[in-house]
């Protein structure tokens, strides 16, 4: 197939043509290209009359077919963007989404209404995948001192690669939820937890099912068995000023509201949500 193609705009237009055939965007055909050139938008633009090098060709093509069968373009490519930076991703993390930027965002509101300019701030974030949250925390807010955990020693293998590679100190932890982070008191703790309900499965996209990990996905109780076992575990460990906040599945706002308020009936408990005015987000605040 590739063979027949000389020009750079003419496997552009047959990539495109073919990925929307097999019921994808046309537009992962042109960031693939992008990708495999080297090219900004800008350049490939200028560039489509240019001859494609066969062996580019045969390299694009494999990523097109790949991503046709339905592997995620982040996975293909090996990164994703969050709060405008690169994070490196495979298939043993979640790929980042612009749903947890919003949950970075109200947390570093909230930590410099609560805490001002308070050098020394100790904030965890729980199951941390890529690193995306606990990373963008450390870059947006220096002084904090960031420790982030995971069960997964794969991901975190990741986590310590993007931490690398972003210049951010973080502290890794391996470990099953608040086990690795009981010697101390937080201030702030942050969680992005499986809560994706099993039977939700049947709605979901097989993009997602077949290659982002299950286990970062799923949870047993509805979905919401991590924000029973959060909310049981963190009360002894959090300071005074705190708060937790945690993303959630945007039908489960009510129940996990109600978790924290029996776990922590002092607290300023809020339900946020998204861009898309979609329940996303619960804040439990502890004052002094």
């Amino acid at each position: 197939m590739t063979q027949q193609f000389k020009f750079i705009y003419e496997v552009l237009n047959r990539a495109s043509s073919f990925l929307r055939d097999n019921g994808r965007e046309e537009i992962a055909a042109r960031l693939l290209l992008q990708h495999v050139l080297k090219k900004s938008y800008t350049d490939l633009l200028v560039s489509l009359q240019d001859e494609i090098a066969e062996a580019d060709c045969q390299v694009f093509w494999k990523m097109v077919e790949s991503h046709a069968k339905g592997m995620p373009i982040q996975y293909i490519l090996g990164e994703e963007e969050f709060y405008g930076r690169t994070f490196r991703v495979d298939e043993s993390v979640l790929i980042p989404r612009p749903e947890t930027e919003e949950l970075v965002l109200e947390a570093t509101k909230r930590i410099k209404r609560i805490f001002g300019e308070q050098p020394v701030i100790q904030l965890a974030d729980i199951g941390t995948g890529s690193g995306a949250i606990a990373i963008t925390m450390k870059k947006e807010i220096p002084s904090l001192l960031v420790t982030a955990t995971d069960i997964s020693q794969n991901a975190l293998k990741v986590a310590k690669k993007n931490a690398k590679l972003l210049n951010a100190e973080i502290h890794f932890e391996k470990g099953d939820l608040t086990a690795p982070i009981e010697q101390q008191k937080w201030q702030v703790i942050l969680s992005n937890p499986p809560y994706i309900a099993y039977d939700e499965a049947k709605e979901m996209s097989e993009v997602v099912l077949d290659h982002e990990p299950h286990t970062a996905l799923f949870a047993d109780d509805e979905g919401l068995a991590f924000y029973k076992r959060l909310a049981k575990n963190l009360p002894n460990l959090m300071a005074k000023p705190s708060f937790i906040g945690v993303e959630i599945g945007y039908k489960q706002g009510p129940a996990v509201a109600n978790l924290f308020k029996e776990s922590f009936p002092q607290a300023k408990v809020d339900i946020l949500q998204d861009i898309n005015r979609k329940n996303r987000m619960i804040f439990c605040e502890l004052g002094e």
